[in-house]
């Protein structure tokens, strides 16, 4: 998850948020200029609209032409978390993550642990993003080989960082309105090419209908589609900006969620009436450049690729280099081997081994496949999301004490059904990336083991990314 390592992790039940803070800015106090509007398109903005396309032709094979009700299903897992994020804004409204909840809630030694899950996210999206890229540029470009596009994808990417290239605040504007211009120009023609019947598509509620589809297979199709909503949690560290934070950071979390979910719906909807059967399209994984040539021509879909590079090689630039900086911070603090991992560049300030290390780790979308890299990711986010909800549990019965049945519903029955639903899916997820975050979950445990001399220390502080 998305957090800003300048924030402090030390805040406690009953803060106040509107009180003049200083954490992490050498004593200046950030100004409260932030209304509900801002910190809502902040938070779209964190998220990747056009994400609603890397995975749809694998889940709607692996859902048998359901991805509208996967994405309903994931909504509901995801909307449960965002309303135990929105709670806990607001009993640690100077923290923003999985982490610090689970640490101050549950125990530090748990939070170190979901902290560690977590960290593989933000180590394999470049990876991800390599891999997407030569999906896509080979639905255009067929006969250059994916291999090309990976390493050009991740060259351009390592290039840029090492020299120091940062983009402005305003180009991460602008990428987020391409995203957006492309995602709705998407929308238009294929509501345009259902209303003139194209091939037969009508309007229908088959999306929807999970009769004679496994639950295994629904389950197991929308454990992919975490990978849309990853970043909604990114405004919980906009507390300190924020005019109003108690009321509009839980609010902004909940307005996120349900507009990108019904966004998400609406556009995997389109596309499932116009291809009820992913096997017509020619390439299952390339299916979203395919659909935008059916609906548009060869120039949208041209179109519709060059909006989608554009945002691959912008937002590979930035997951990078947060990457880099995670392992920085990691390394600084005697997390990893402070040689290697705890140095800048003097010329340019870059952490240049670091960034050349997540080069070589994105390198794995040689060998991978789409669905398994989108497991490998998801395996952190769901561990996050159930460590949310468990957190609220925790946070009810030590803290809160609720009064009510309404104070039991929203704060143990609600959450532990939004837990169930996030293991429910973890357990769905490609069995080789569970292997794979198991394997990693189990490195950060012995770590943890004898850094702490078997828990009977304190543990570590958890770095965590930045937000750009």
């Amino acid at each position: 998850m998305r957090t800003d390592s300048t924030k402090s992790s030390s805040t406690h039940l009953g803060d106040d948020p509107d009180a003049s803070l200083d954490h992490g800015t050498g004593g200046r106090v950030l100004r409260r200029r932030l209304k509900l509007r801002h910190i809502v398109f902040l938070g779209l903005a964190y998220m990747a609209p056009l994400a609603v396309f890397d995975t749809f032709g694998i889940v709607a094979e692996a859902t048998e032409g359901r991805v509208p009700l996967a994405y309903l299903l994931i909504l509901v897992a995801v909307a449960i978390t965002a309303f135990s994020y929105a709670r806990m804004s607001r009993y640690y409204p100077r923290a923003g993550s999985a982490y610090t909840y689970a640490k101050e809630t549950i125990n530090p030694h748990v939070g170190f642990m979901v902290g560690w899950a977590a960290t593989l996210d933000y180590l394999l999206l470049p990876m991800l993003n390599a891999l997407l890229a030569a999906i896509y540029m080979g639905a255009v470009l067929p006969a250059v080989p994916a291999w090309v596009w990976v390493l050009s994808t991740i060259v351009i990417c390592t290039v840029l960082n090492v020299v120091g290239v940062k983009l402005a605040a305003q180009v991460n504007v602008i990428l987020v309105v391409v995203q957006i211009v492309v995602a709705a120009a998407f929308l238009f023609f294929a509501i345009r090419s259902i209303s003139a019947g194209a091939d037969g598509a009508s309007v229908s509620l088959l999306p929807f209908d999970p009769s004679g589809v496994p639950t295994g297979a629904l389950l197991g199709g929308a454990s992919l589609l975490a990978l849309s909503f990853l970043g909604f949690d990114a405004v919980t560290t906009m507390s300190e900006e924020a005019i109003r934070p108690k009321t509009d950071i839980p609010l902004a979390i909940m307005i996120i969620v349900i507009a990108a979910g019904g966004f998400f719906i609406a556009i995997t909807y389109t596309m499932q009436v116009l291809f009820p059967d992913v096997a017509e399209v020619g390439d299952i994984v390339a299916a979203s450049p395919e659909i935008a040539q059916h609906i548009g021509g060869a120039l949208f879909q041209a179109l519709f690729v060059g909006g989608y590079m554009f945002a691959v090689l912008g937002c590979g630039l930035t997951q990078q280099m947060s990457a880099a900086r995670l392992l920085y911070a990691m390394g600084r603090d005697g997390t990893l081997p402070k040689r290697m991992f705890g140095r800048v560049s003097a010329r340019t300030g870059v952490p240049i081994v670091n960034v050349v290390f997540i080069a070589v780790l994105a390198c794995s979308a040689l060998f991978l496949d789409l669905a398994s890299a989108a497991s490998l990711i998801n395996f952190g986010a769901y561990i996050a999301f159930g460590a949310v909800n468990l957190s609220l549990i925790f946070a009810t019965v030590k803290h809160l004490r609720p009064a009510g049945r309404i104070g039991v519903f929203s704060g143990i029955v609600l959450p532990m059904l939004g837990l169930g639903i996030n293991v429910a899916l973890w357990v769905s997820l490609d069995a080789n990336a569970k292997i794979v975050g198991i394997v990693w979950a189990l490195v950060g445990l012995v770590f943890l083991l004898v850094r702490t001399r078997l828990f009977r220390e304190p543990a570590p502080a958890m770095a965590e990314p930045e937000l750009d």
